[in-house]
This record gives structure tokens, sequence and C-alpha cells, in this order.
């Protein structure tokens, strides 16, 4: 059997009367990529930050490379790398000067930290902006600059709490590009994330988390194949139509159609195939409902996503533990000792 370099055993976190995290189990296999998907207030950052030894859980758990998060929490800390939602890093210092911070913070003796953070720097392509003021950094820059200073100490776990939120979408392929390069080197990442893209694309397994319990669990495909073959989709020319059109696309397929109202959608397996998109226009165009596209195609983990939880990806409610700042992470801040 695969090692485990992330374990999670039953663990509950309360925050008052909200059940933040309910009996949690997960693992992450050495060198493999879980993504954690699950809308805002699922429970995602309270697990990060549990893992990375920031909070305690209430009941369960937690280890990460062979630790308990709370009896090992200080040697632990050398062994991870964390970069949360925000960038954490210091305006008033160069990107440089950031880097060899952390290294000061891991005790490296100081060639050791400068020959680190040059590394990073290049790896990063921050190597021409290395001594400027991050306050002249673009937000993509600062993002990259966080993510290298989780990286300083050569972590053997990386977690990353939605890295890429608020990038432009060049910026955030890049930062893909750079995740998956770390995992071909053999780091082991937990990536917490809303875009299922991202997921698709980087994670090996994926958990899906709502209200703090694990509903769902596999790989992409394999979520995806839980809603079945083709999937038939409608986008009607008025939101007043699509309740009406989803109940004339009701008994297509083995499922009831989901309704996503921001797109004015509405989609639903399609047994028949072909078949169900003559059958479905013909009974819209009888209602008088006008659409403005009609199609086959495959499964997506969005869909996935909306069948479990009713509900899309960044819709919810803030986190718990983001609302609790907790003293001494700082927003954002990496898990560094």
């Amino acid at each position: 059997m695969p090692t485990p370099m992330i374990e999670v055993e039953s663990v509950t976190k309360r925050f008052g009367a909200n059940l933040a995290l309910d009996h949690v189990d997960l693992e992450v296999t050495t060198g493999t990529v879980l993504g954690l998907l699950g809308p805002n207030g699922a429970g995602k950052t309270t697990l990060v930050r549990i893992l990375t030894t920031l909070l305690h859980a209430d009941e369960g758990v937690a280890r990460v490379a062979g630790y308990d998060v709370v009896r090992d929490a200080v040697a632990l800390r050398f062994m991870i790398g964390l970069a949360g939602q925000y960038a954490a890093v210091d305006e008033l210092l160069t990107g440089r000067e950031n880097l060899e911070l952390v290294g000061l913070l891991y005790h490296l003796s100081k060639p050791e930290r400068r020959r680190r953070a040059s590394e990073v720097l290049e790896r990063l392509t921050l190597t021409d902006a290395a001594d400027r003021l991050v306050k002249t950094y673009s937000g993509g820059m600062r993002r990259r600059l966080d993510l290298g200073a989780s990286l300083v100490g050569r972590p053997k776990v990386l977690i990353l709490d939605e890295p890429t939120t608020g990038l432009d979408p060049a910026t955030r392929i890049d930062l893909w590009q750079f995740i998956e390069a770390l995992v071909a080197d053999g780091t082991t990442l937990l990536l917490t994330t809303q875009y299922l893209e991202e997921a698709d694309r980087l994670a090996d397994r994926i958990v899906v988390i709502d209200h703090g319990r694990v509903i769902a669990e596999g790989t992409s495909n394999q979520l995806k194949n839980q809603l079945g073959g083709d999937l038939l989709e409608v986008t009607v020319a008025s939101h007043d139509d699509l309740d009406r059109a989803a109940g004339l696309l009701t008994g297509l397929g083995a499922g009831l159609p989901t309704v996503d109202r921001s797109r004015r959608r509405v989609t639903t397996p399609a047994e028949g195939k072909a078949k169900t998109v003559i059958v479905a226009a013909e009974r819209l165009d009888a209602a008088g409902i006008a659409i403005d596209d009609i199609a086959l195609r495959r499964p997506s983990l969005d869909d996935v996503f909306l069948a479990l939880t009713g509900h899309s990806a960044a819709e919810g409610v803030p986190d718990p533990a983001v609302d609790e700042e907790i003293v001494g992470a700082g927003r954002g801040q990496g898990s560094r000792p």
C-alpha cells in the first residue's frame, strides 16, 4: 500500500454553536495531489489550519509526514509549507529580503538562506525583480513570491489554501505549471480550491466537503461517472422560463434536471443521446420557450458539485476559521516556524 503523507481521522471542530468540521476522514498519498473542494464555509480553511498546527481540533487525530499535529507541532512546522488565500509578504522589503527572512525563521545559516532565496526566485521567474520592493509587484508576482516563501524550507508537504484566488487566467495557468513541477519532484500537495478546472487538472484524487462533512471522494473521472453518461444542456433565453424548462426536461434521463440560474441553464442526463436533444427541443418549442443553446456534453466537475451540494462551488458562507483571524498566523500567513 502507498504511504499516506497526510492522515485525518474523525477530525471535528466547533466554533460556538457552529460545527465547522464533522468527523472528517481523508488521506493524501506521498507524492500525490489531493484536491479539497467545497463552497465558502464548507470547512476547508479550518482543516488547513488544523493540519498546519495553527488550530486544535476538538476531536479526532491528524498526522502529517508521520507527525501528530498537536503533540509534534514544533517539529512538524519544519516539514510543511503553507500558502494561504492572501499573499503574506512584507511590502516594505524586497522579494529577496522576504525569502531570506523566512530562511532566518528556519534557522538557516546566512549563506544557506541566501542560496535558497536565489534558487526560489529563479524557479518562480522573479530574479529580475528580486531586489525591488514588494510594493511595486503585481498581484501575480506577490502570489508567486508567497508560494516561494513556503518553499524556502524545502517542505515534504505543501498545503495551498486557494492559492490562485483573484489571479488572472494567465497567471493562474503559470502557477498550475509550477505546482505540477513541484509534484513531479516528489512534493506531496493538499490543494483547497473553488476552481473546479484547477482540481480537474492538478488533483490525483478529490474530496468534496460541504457543511463540514465529506460528501464524496475519488478521482475526477470517478466523480464524473457518478452522473452517468452524457448530459443535455439547455440555455434558455429568459430567466422566467427556467423552472418551466426544467419541468419539461424531467424524465428525459435517469436523474432530475439541475438548474443554474446565473447562467440560465438547465442540465439533465441524456440517456437517448441524440434522440434526447430532438425530444427536448420539441417539448420546449411546443411550450413556446425560446432557447439560446442546446447541446450534449460530457459531465464536468461543476456538474458533480452542483449535483452533490445543490449549489455552485463559489456559493456559501464565510469559513469560521477565517473569521477567527487566528493570532500569530496572520491572514494567509505561511506555516513557518
